[in-house]
């Protein structure tokens, strides 16, 4: 299976940083926090330890901690970021996002009180009003989700699963990507997805339902069609979707990797690790970028025909290498609907990307054609 963790359990590799307070602990039994970068680590309760620990150089991001240590840390020629108060979400979070964790409060007061609510909110109230101040806070954030989202996903093969958010819930096409999520899966393949719902959503439910027997998923997708389309109620979705999670827990790993920017499209419950960031360009370059086992094309509109483009450009220029594999799916939808298609073989002709791209019908037929490409 992946090797991508759920949140809670994700380790930096980076050596520097410190993300909890079991990396921070272990830290001061060696002897030194100089040079280490601390990151939203709870220290109101370590005053002793930073009272008689070398801090010089370090930087503290975002920690909470008593004032005695704070200026015996700052007197150490440490940098000091505190706590931004007030907001919604965290701009120096060391890790990613849970299901769980955005989803805070559902039962008891509903989707308009989580942390996800809250932040769109936020951004919704920020976005245009040129505060150079909440700018710097969108970028702290999603300089931090970034970092976060390397490390989760080092030395994974990850595939993009791209598709509209439309596709309900309950109908033949989701359960055909959500069973495409779980080929995927159990190839050993990281599932990653723009995160929302429709094709997004089956795909990493099908991700989840890896290690449980074939029937889970056919009976799971039958729950969720129950309550088919985020609206008009993003919490009796939401919810549909944990009770899922709740009747078959420990399911597998997979990314979803959604936007503030589009906010009205909440994310999916079923990608153990979410990285969700404000500014679009950002999260479309990291899902994208990442992507190095290829990305499966679903049928979409606009937002999909973008992600075809911002895949081939790299493919055609090579600028990250060698193309990645590119699978649409869907002759009559990218041929007659939104002809995407013949454009990407006109510009991969006579190409090293040549080779690496694909239409075929069915969603069945998708992870055989990545397997094939993959291979050229």
């Amino acid at each position: 299976m992946s090797p991508v963790l759920s949140p809670d359990e994700n380790k930096n590799t980076t050596g520097d940083e410190i993300e909890s307070l079991a990396e921070f602990d272990a830290a001061v039994a060696a002897g030194s926090l100089a040079g280490r970068r601390v990151q939203s680590v709870d220290l109101t309760d370590r005053g002793a330890a930073l009272l008689a620990t070398d801090t010089s150089g370090a930087v503290f991001l975002g920690c909470p901690m008593e004032s005695g240590p704070e200026k015996k840390v700052r007197a150490d020629g440490a940098f000091v970021f505190p706590p931004v108060p007030g907001l919604p979400f965290d701009p120096y979070r060391g890790l990613l996002y849970s299901p769980d964790a955005l989803y805070d409060g559902l039962a008891r007061d509903g989707y308009e009180a989580t942390p996800d609510a809250l932040a769109y909110d936020w951004f919704q109230r920020t976005r245009s009003d040129g505060d150079v101040f909440a700018s710097m806070l969108r970028a702290l954030h999603d300089d931090a989700i970034s970092d976060a989202l390397e490390e989760v996903l080092d030395g994974a093969r990850v595939v993009g699963v791209m598709g509209g958010h439309a596709t309900a819930r309950g109908s033949a096409a989701y359960t055909a990507a959500a069973r495409l999520g779980r080929t995927l899966a159990r190839a050993g393949l990281t599932v990653a997805t723009g995160g929302g719902p429709g094709a997004m959503e089956a795909a990493n439910l099908g991700a989840y339902a890896a290690p449980h027997p074939d029937a889970m998923l056919e009976k799971a997708c039958a729950m969720l069609g129950e309550v088919p389309s985020f609206t008009p109620s993003v919490a009796a979705w939401a919810r549909a979707a944990f009770a899922v999670r709740e009747r078959w827990p420990d399911g597998g790993p997979s990314v979803a990797i959604p936007t503030w920017f589009y906010g009205h499209e909440p994310p999916n419950p079923f990608a153990a690790s979410i990285a969700k960031y404000f500014t679009n360009a950002l999260r479309e370059d990291g899902l994208l970028a990442r992507s190095n086992a290829g990305v499966i094309f679903l049928p979409g509109a606009a937002g999909t025909v973008q992600e075809i483009f911002d895949s081939t450009t790299p493919n055609y220029y090579e600028s990250r290498g060698e193309p990645v594999p590119m699978v649409l799916v869907g002759h009559d939808h990218w041929t007659r609907e939104l002809p995407a298609w013949p454009l990407l073989q006109t510009l991969a002709a006579g190409r090293k990307m040549e080779s690496r791209i694909a239409l075929v019908d069915t969603v069945e037929e998708a992870a055989d054609a990545l397997a094939r490409l993959s291979g050229a």
